[in-house]
C-alpha cells in the first residue's frame, strides 16, 4: 500500500478502535498535487453531517500549472462511505471523546482513498504509559545489542 500521506498524531493521540476505507471526492488539481506527495493530514478529522461523511483540516497545497482553475487547499472534501456504515459511524461517534481520524490517503486501482479510524481519545496518563513503554523496549534492547558485542 503505497502511502500518499500519514497522520503521525494519530497514533500517539487515540487508541484506534476501528478501521474504514473510504474514497474521497478530488477535483483533478488536487489528485495532481497528491501525486506529487504535497499534503498534510495531521490535524484533520471526519465529522458526519446530513447522513454524509466529510473531511476537514486535510491541507492538500495548490497544484501550480492549475491556473485559475485550482483547489482551496483547506477545503473539506466529502468521503465515500456505503449508507450502513455512516449509520455505524454516526452512532459510534456520538460516544463522547470518539472522533474519527484519518490515518492516511493511499493509492488503489489508481484511485486516492482514505484510511479512516474510529479513535477513542487518550488520556495524558496513557500517553505518558505509552512513552514509558517504548523507553523500556527501547532500553532492553539497547542492553541486549551490547551483551551481544560483548561476546
Amino acid at each position: 500500500m503505497g502511502d500518499i500521506l500519514t497522520n503521525p498524531k494519530a497514533r500517539r493521540d487515540f487508541h484506534l478502535l476501528e478501521t474504514y476505507e473510504a474514497g474521497i471526492a478530488l477535483r483533478g488539481s488536487e489528485v495532481k498535487s497528491l501525486r506529487a506527495g504535497r499534503g498534510q493530514i495531521a490535524d484533520a478529522f471526519a465529522r458526519v453531517e446530513n447522513g454524509e461523511v466529510w473531511l476537514y483540516n486535510a491541507h492538500i497545497d495548490e497544484y501550480p500549472q492549475a491556473n485559475r482553475l485550482n483547489h482551496a487547499p483547506k477545503a473539506p472534501r466529502k468521503l465515500l462511505l456505503h449508507r450502513a456504515e455512516i449509520r455505524k459511524l454516526e452512532a459510534a461517534v456520538a460516544v463522547k471523546g470518539r472522533a474519527l481520524i484519518p490515518l492516511a490517503f493511499y493509492w488503489k486501482n489508481r484511485r486516492v482513498k482514505v484510511a479512516l479510524a474510529l479513535g477513542q481519545s487518550k488520556r495524558e496518563y496513557d500517553q505518558r504509559a505509552d512513552l514509558q513503554r517504548r523507553e523500556t523496549e527501547r532500553e532492553l534492547r539497547r542492553l541486549t545489542q551490547h551483551r551481544l558485542k560483548g561476546r
